[in-house]
């Protein structure tokens, strides 16, 4: 099973002062529109100080309050084309899974298809499961992806169902590999200038929290 790991300091990880209290606290309703509102930060890559952190995939993840989320979205049509970047919520009323659909997706053409691969620090809130199911039983020229590090209150039945609805839109809902984690850290996080790319360099029990989670989504989705 993961097992909690050392986090570092609010200064570190970009929180501030009080964000002592962990994910599990801080989330105490599944729908988290009681938070007061942050802005949407969007970018090409994030800091590296940043992943290490929010996307390490513990158990409990104490202090990790944001949604950092990588996208990759591909165009097929006369003139096919990718895009990719970031977005990173303080779990606000829009939060980063929505944030994406209105910034952006903000309209699919029915006249292009959409591949779309997201790679989350952790899985979505229920009413942002609810948003992306919404969003695929609409627009069928659309394929979404969503690998995540985490699994969020995953032992709740309101989230559970939420996710079930998730793969019944179509959404393929996968836990994130070691070769994903590393997949981000090379193409999604900023290296500094002057210096060579550094390699990505797995955590202990990085495998093992993803086998634990693995098993948790396949039992939630059988």
């Amino acid at each position: 099973m993961a097992e909690k790991q050392e986090e570092p300091s609010n200064t570190q990880n970009g929180e501030p002062d009080n964000a002592e209290e962990g994910e599990g606290k801080k989330k105490k309703k599944l729908k988290r529109e009681d938070l007061p509102p942050f802005e949407i930060v969007t970018g090409e890559r994030l800091p590296a100080i940043f992943f290490k952190f929010q996307f390490r995939n513990v158990e409990y993840s104490s202090g990790r309050n944001k949604t950092f989320l990588c996208y990759v979205v591909e165009t097929q049509g006369k003139e096919s084309k990718t895009s990719r970047g970031y977005l990173e919520d303080e779990h606000a009323a829009s939060h980063a899974e929505i944030a994406f659909f209105n910034t952006i997706l903000p309209k699919c053409e029915s006249s292009l298809r959409y591949n779309i691969t997201w790679y989350v620090s952790s899985s979505p809130c229920v009413t942002c499961a609810d948003r992306i199911s919404e969003t695929l039983r609409k627009n069928k020229n659309l394929r979404l992806t969503i690998m995540v590090g985490r699994l969020f209150m995953w032992e709740e039945p309101e989230m559970q169902a939420a996710l079930k609805k998730m793969k019944s839109a179509g959404c393929k809902l996968r836990i994130m590999k070691p070769q994903d984690f590393e997949y981000v850290w090379q193409n999604f996080v900023e290296q500094e200038e002057g210096e060579e790319a550094k390699a990505f360099v797995p955590w202990e029990d990085i495998q093992e929290n993803f086998q634990y989670y693995e098993e948790k989504l396949a039992e939630i989705l059988q």
